[in-house]
């Protein structure tokens, strides 16, 4: 995108329009204003402008066409661009070069740095670029484009949803509380059993191959060793590539961005698809046991929103699962609810912390937020936790192979006494320092590096497995052979722990050293990620790690971390992050160790948690995760002081990694606070292109056409003569209860209202609830006879009377948050001054979107504001 410049036009004074490149007077603008009503010599159609919006009729001038006073065509859910010129129903011009401001006054946009008195300063106008709206409708989920759309938090108050709750017993409010507790306890279930499943499946998998391994080794058959450890990752490398690649791309990644993306209000088939809840379960087992550096926590939390998004589905008529009961959930307020606890679940079951789990949902997954919500959610973290320590007990007498080593606590360092005095600060700082360096510096890598790995899974999934395949063998390549630069070290007298360590997991690992040595890089390399977590949290083992062997293992892990994050398998985040950050908080540690008090071990707690600030940019549930994983509670201060150092230097080069990921895969994710620059335009500025707007009354076949011809999924609702005196905006109609209403046929041959009884006794609200899985009637699958579509229909019982609306001199900046904070699909936009139609356009999530402002207005200059926060 070109650099956006303010444009000054000198030779235009005040009360003038920069429009075109050239300087058109306020007068000549109201002349042709008062033009604009005109008659159509070649289709003999009156065009009769209000305001300076045309409105078309049909050629009887009943008013019985759709009307489309331009407006941009709202195009969500479909990612097909439409020829709107030809629309019947349109007037001579097109609808680009009609009026498409109610008033002038609406291209006009001031700057007000001119003070108090700047109503008499000469004024600068910004040169509007007339164009539709060109945002994409598509995303990439996963590593797969999939088209998207808006999901819609809005209560649709028509007549049939007020006889609904009218109609409501106390019983039924009942059943529904009753079922939203027990839905939340389900999923929390479900979401313990699927961790404890896929920590089982990891250890058991992970570790028969690194015990196969090691004896090879121990018999001298080094090379016969390298083929096994290699080939097996391998196996298990293209296993999840392909499950991925062909069942479900969607699966692919942490699916962190996406469930924020969801929970914004951003929509897509496949992100919480049963396909995607399969592959993500087993397509992340397998990627973790084929040794790539990657975790499966991100993964759980995508996991956890699935469960969620299954079990909210509010019943399925397929298989016949339609109670009463359940239809209370068939609705995306509810669901959005469920798929935050799902993801609050899954962070506590990855992590094993019931509290950060909670606070991960509020900090960063959620746009949406209220005590109830909170109660639920830190119920459902309480049943996971309840779920795993009852099914780790039980491994604790082995009968589950070789995983139950832990307890709830992963990485126990409660017995490390953390004294901490003036000198340890300084270390904390330089922690923190290094931790936002790094750490930004590891977000501008990822983001380089995804953009290329897109290029290549566009190619398709042979592409995505060979990807996939290549990773694997670089890492296998250097996990099994960089412990060969290491030295062998001698078994210290007074370990603890058996050394060298032989057949499991421990912090002296054999490799290729004489009998009384270990290597201390393959003890990082050649075990789980989650046991060199562990060693490296160690305390007591200052001498344990050679200076040299932790900066090969940190360099090792911050590249094949970036390499393998991106790749077609489940994969999270979390881990690589840890291990880099635990590795040079290790290094710092040793380092100053003559002026620090502390254990290495809390050292490397402190660059894990400086790194998690640095490329999550999360504060408050990182800092509590890392106390429920650790158990060291005298570390809270300086867990707090780091993560704050560390988020508020690579604040100042980028954002957070899940932010970065969410506007690189082109999900319309809404900010909390407005940017600055949209403080001075107007909801008018913003709206552009065809509005289609139906009558109360309106016939079959103009329905039909406009939903055949356009992907709108909003139609506001005029009432016109003789219904109605003047034209009066009765509401908003969605295109999934326009096709339910077509589908059901129930047509009038004249054009006249009905009454609501003699809709009710044809329809309840259930019919018109939404379907689960996105699944739904679509216009194709709908036949009408030519006497059909000559019949009317009346949309006043379907229509949402209470539509929230704003005038168009608004703010944007304000009808942005306004429509973010209530979880809006459509925001209807309405004229300041009377005698005018009396809808001007409907904002959407697009319209907010930077690249759609930029394009109206390629001389805006963004950067010439700060970043000033409407919201706080």
């Amino acid at each position: 995108m070109p650099r956006p410049l303010w444009i000054l036009e000198p030779t235009c004074t005040m009360r003038r329009l920069a429009l075109l490149g050239h300087c058109v007077s306020w007068e000549t603008v109201k002349a042709r204003q008062a033009n604009s009503e005109r008659v159509d010599n070649t289709t003999g159609r009156q065009v009769q402008s209000r305001g300076g919006r045309p409105m078309d009729m049909d050629g009887n001038g009943n008013g019985n066409s759709p009307r489309t006073p331009p407006r941009r065509p709202e195009r969500e859910g479909s990612y097909n661009s439409y020829d709107i010129e030809s629309m019947d129903g349109g007037s001579g011009a097109p609808p680009w070069r009609q009026h498409n401001n109610g008033s002038s006054e609406a291209l006009l946009r001031y700057d007000d740095g001119g003070g108090a008195d700047r109503g008499s300063a000469a004024r600068q106008p910004l040169l509007r670029k007339r164009t539709m709206n060109t945002t994409s409708q598509i995303a990439i989920v996963g590593a797969n484009v999939c088209p998207i759309e808006s999901l819609d938090y809005e209560v649709v108050e028509n007549d049939l949803f007020k006889q609904d709750w009218r109609s409501r017993t106390k019983k039924q409010i009942f059943q529904y509380i009753v079922l939203k507790w027990s839905l939340v306890l389900l999923i929390g279930l479900l979401t313990g059993v699927v961790g404890f499943f896929n920590n089982l499946a990891v250890e058991n998998i992970a570790g028969f191959k690194l015990l196969l391994t090691s004896d090879l080794m121990l018999k001298g058959r080094y090379i016969g060793a390298f083929f096994v450890y290699g080939g097996w990752n391998l196996v298990l490398a293209a296993a999840a590539a392909a499950i991925c690649a062909y069942i479900a791309p969607a699966a692919a990644g942490s699916g962190i961005p996406e469930v924020k993306a969801y929970l914004n209000g951003v929509d897509a088939y496949s992100i919480l698809a049963p396909s995607t809840l399969f592959v993500k379960i087993f397509g992340s087992i397998l990627g973790v046991s084929a040794g790539f550096v990657l975790g499966k926590e991100g993964p759980m939390v995508h996991t956890g929103a699935c469960i969620a998004n299954l079990l909210g589905q509010g019943g399925s008529r397929k298989y016949h699962l339609t109670c009463n009961w359940l239809r209370y959930f068939k609705n995306d307020r509810d669901r959005r609810d469920l798929i935050t606890c799902g993801s609050a679940a899954g962070v506590a079951a990855a992590f094993r912390a019931p509290v950060g789990g909670v606070l991960f949902a509020l900090e960063e997954a959620a746009s949406w937020w209220r005590s109830a919500l909170l109660w639920r959610t830190f119920f459902t973290t309480a049943v996971v936790a309840v779920v795993l320590r009852g099914l780790i007990e039980f491994c604790r007498s082995g009968k589950c192979g070789l995983f139950g080593k832990g307890g709830l606590i992963m990485f126990d360092l409660s017995s490390t006494v953390a004294t901490y005095s003036t000198p340890d600060l300084i270390a904390i700082i330089i922690l923190g320092i290094i931790g936002g360096i790094f750490g930004g510096l590891f977000n501008f890598l990822l983001d380089k590096i995804l953009r290329v790995y897109s290029i290549i899974n566009e190619r398709g999934a042979p592409f995505k497995i060979l990807l996939t395949i290549t990773i694997s063998i670089i890492t296998s390549m250097c996990s099994y052979g960089l412990p060969w630069l290491a030295a062998c070290t001698p078994c210290p007298v007074d370990a603890v722990e058996q050394c060298p360590t032989v057949g499991r997991s421990s912090n002296y690992k054999n490799f290729q050293c004489p009998p009384g040595h270990y290597n201390d890089l393959a003890s990082l390399f050649f075990n789980t990620n989650d046991d060199a977590i562990r060693n490296l949290f160690s305390n007591g083992t200052s001498t344990e790690f050679q200076m040299s062997s932790l900066f090969i293992f940190f360099t090792a892990i911050y590249c094949l971390g970036l390499v393998t994050y991106g790749v077609a398998v489940p994969s999270g985040l979390f881990i690589p992050v840890i291990l880099a950050g635990a590795t040079y908080g290790r290094i710092v540690g040793t380092l100053l160790g003559s002026i620090s008090d502390l254990d290495p071990g809390l050292f490397a707690l402190l660059g894990a948690a400086s790194f998690l600030g640095g490329t999550m940019r999360m504060t408050v549930s990182v800092c509590v995760i890392l106390l429920e994983l650790t158990n060291d509670l005298p570390m809270l201060p300086l867990l707090m002081f780091v993560i704050l150092i560390s988020k508020t230097i690579a604040d100042n080069f980028n954002k957070g990694v899940y932010d970065q990921i969410v506007v690189m895969k082109g999900l319309p994710f809404m900010e909390a606070h407005a940017e600055p620059y949209m403080r001075h335009l107007v909801a008018g500025d913003v709206v552009f292109g065809p509005l289609i707007t139906f009558s109360g009354v309106e016939k079959v076949g103009n329905i039909v056409h406009a939903l055949r011809l356009t992907g709108h999924n909003g139609f506001p609702v005029v009432d016109e003569p003789p219904i109605t005196e003047a034209p009066e905006l009765v509401g908003l109609v969605t295109r999934s209860h326009l096709l339910v209403l077509l589908n059901s046929k129930n047509f009038m041959k004249g054009r006249f209202k009905t009454s609501v009884s003699f809709v009710l006794r044809r329809f309840g609200a259930f019919d018109f609830a939404k379907p689960g899985s996105g699944k739904g009637l679509k216009i194709e699958d709908l036949d009408f006879t030519d006497e059909e579509m000559d019949m009317y229909v009346d949309l006043h019982p379907i229509t949402n009377t209470s539509p929230y609306t704003v005038v168009e001199t608004m703010s944007l900046a304000k009808a942005a948050i306004l429509f973010r904070e209530l979880g809006l699909r459509h925001l209807l936009v309405v004229p300041k001054t009377p005698d005018r139609p009396p809808i001007v356009g409907i904002l959407t999530r697009h319209d907010f979107m930077p690249e759609h402002i930029h394009s109206l207005f390629p001389n805006l200059n963004p950067h010439k504001y700060h970043s000033a926060s409407m919201a706080g």
